[in-house]
């Protein structure tokens, strides 16, 4: 039961993270595709009013000299804020789009072709308008600052959320506990063992045993006969046989 709750919530979790990652890359693309039709809008719209007054800037720095000498101080901030401002998507929404590795290169590198293939066609095909480097570069670090602020996070999470997901799509599913039944192999040992009886020593041979059997008895002769002497001795009849003797010498010494 707890295996197949596992494997439910499992699932759960699974699908759940997927929907959040399908919904995040659909409002992400949704919003890009928002940002660059005002961007067009903005950008590629045609401005007959100043064609006289324009001209194309290749170098870094011209424009922004020029805001700060010739336009007032509201005019200037519009004008470098605005082109600020059309970055700061990019900054936010790339770095979810593309791949979590070296992403913030990415983003500026993707902010930069942008940039440049929209000035380009600004100052080739759309009238009153002109390439400028400057707009470039400003549209650049408003990607920047945004990436900075709030895309770093948010992308952070995002790619956080979809290696968690395909690394427990990956994993293989928990098997259910076995317990292991004891080896034949070892009940067979064991039973061996303990029915086994111990071998019984080898018996000496006759041979072995008659050799201190015999010296044994080569060591007691002595004492038997030593002890036959002192018994004969000791006896009556022993003590009779002497005094007949000492009688004996004692009337032959009176002859």
């Amino acid at each position: 039961m707890t295996a197949e709750v596992n494997r439910q919530e499992r699932r759960r979790r699974v699908w759940g993270s997927t929907l959040l990652r399908a919904l995040v890359l659909v409002a992400t693309f949704l919003a890009l595709t928002a940002f660059s039709i005002a961007l067009a809008k903005v950008t590629l719209t045609p401005s007959p009013a100043s064609e006289d007054l324009v001209r194309s800037n290749l170098r870094p720095g011209r424009s922004l000299r020029q805001y700060a000498e010739d336009y007032t101080f509201l005019a200037a901030c519009k004008q470098a804020g605005g082109n600020l401002l059309l970055g700061v998507p990019f900054g936010i929404l790339l770095p979810i789009l593309v791949p979590r590795r070296l992403r913030m290169l990415r983003m500026v590198l993707l902010t930069v072709t942008v940039m440049v293939v929209i000035e380009l066609v600004q100052g080739a095909l759309v009238p009153g308008r002109a390439f400028d480097i400057d707009d470039a570069i400003l549209n650049t670090s408003g990607a920047l600052l945004g990436y900075l602020l709030v895309g770093r996070r948010i992308s952070h999470r995002y790619h956080v959320l979809s290696e968690g997901t395909t690394r427990a799509e990956a994993a293989p599913e928990p098997k259910p506990e076995r317990k292991l039944a004891p080896k034949s192999g070892t009940k067979s040992q064991t039973k061996s063992k303990m029915t086994s009886k111990p071998k019984p020593k080898p018996k000496p041979s006759a041979k072995s045993k008659a050799t201190p059997v015999s010296k044994a008895k080569s060591k007691v002769k002595p004492k038997s006969k030593s002890r036959s002497r002192a018994a004969t001795g000791s006896s009556p009849s022993g003590l009779v046989a002497s005094g007949r003797a000492l009688f004996g010498r004692l009337l032959t010494r009176d002859r």
